[in-house]
């Protein structure tokens, strides 16, 4: 009996090449998400229940409010390191009670602190033309030694209860650092589709030089995202100590590498332009769910940190191959 065989018709070529394209392009935190939610549903269905997973909804808040700032920052072909520094600036603020402001003024006081911090790095790496790693992680531990060193006199304390409710509160069953955290993402991933700004940031991105000699301000572009930067992540670092209640000037320094691992694993890298809002942010939640995922398996601090370094050597990789 003669073999039949199958002919695809050339509809149905193109529909399979227009899948195969579509999946090629998603970045890998689905499909990491993807295979962390196999993984739960065979070992750990408990952390499929919608308690948990909006428990770690507000969790991965945090993380992805500093990953909107790093996205930007990364696909202006620049790197903010300054994130913990940045971290620890704001909780001082708020927690230490030496700033005699109402807790609004001392919030306004925060995200306004962080945006200048944001401001300084970008106008060094751009009118200096310094390096952006150098200028960043300095800042970091500029800021980091300025705070310990006032901590002597005033420590870190409690966390009003304005950021305790905005940090740890609900609204019905939805957290509330998750509702800031999509307030905060719709806006700029609709205005990098729609705006200008969005398609500076892309020509910048993909080659600055070319992007100059058309007329697009290059500097201030990466200005300026060094600034939302800065901003996001003092609002990040108000999501986190509303969250813990308490402040420390130790907690928040895994932020810079996670939010690094999240913007590559999310499909954006340096150098090529391109990138949006959604990827990074299902990035920073995989993270956060890997993280949950390796306590339920009854991992210690020193299995999550190795599970950790693995993640970023991941990222590297992909950013490796996504360059080629």
């Amino acid at each position: 009996m003669p073999a039949i065989t199958v002919q695809q018709t050339p509809d149905s070529q193109r529909a399979a090449r227009r899948l195969y394209g579509f999946l090629s392009n998603q970045p890998p935190s689905w499909y990491g998400l993807g295979i962390l939610l196999l993984v739960a549903w065979a070992t750990r269905p408990a952390l499929l229940s919608p308690l948990l997973l909006l428990a770690i909804l507000k969790q991965g808040a945090i993380l992805g409010v500093v990953t909107i700032g790093q996205s930007l920052v990364v696909r202006s072909r620049s790197i903010d390191l300054s994130i913990s520094g940045v971290v620890v600036v704001v909780i001082w603020i708020v927690t230490s009670g030496a700033i005699p402001l109402p807790v609004p003024a001392l919030v306004f006081l925060a995200l306004l602190s962080g945006a200048l911090i944001g401001t300084i790095n970008g106008l060094i790496i751009t009118r200096l033309r310094a390096s952006a790693v150098v200028v960043t992680l300095a800042m970091a531990i500029v800021l980091t030694g300025s705070v310990v060193a006032a901590s002597q006199y005033h420590q870190p304390g409690e966390t009003p209860d304005l950021l305790r409710i905005v940090g740890s509160g609900r609204i019905g069953s939805l957290p509330i650092a998750a509702i800031v955290w999509v307030a905060v993402l719709i806006p700029f991933a609709l205005s990098l589709r729609t705006c200008v700004f969005g398609r500076y940031l892309d020509a910048v991105g993909s080659n600055p030089t070319a992007a100059t000699v058309s007329g697009i301000p290059s500097l201030r572009v990466m200005s300026i995202t060094h600034i939302f930067s800065g901003l996001t992540t003092a609002l990040a670092a108000l999501l986190l100590v509303g969250s813990v209640s308490v402040g420390n000037t130790n907690i928040g320094q895994d932020m810079v590498l996670n939010s690094l691992a999240a913007v590559i694993l999310g499909g954006v890298s340096f150098g090529s332009g391109k990138g949006r809002m959604l990827g990074p942010a299902v990035g920073a939640f995989m993270l956060t769910y890997l993280f949950s995922l390796l306590i339920g398996f009854g991992l210690g601090a020193a299995g999550q940190a190795m599970v950790q370094g693995a993640i970023i050597a991941l990222a590297a990789l992909v950013f490796t191959f996504r360059s080629r």
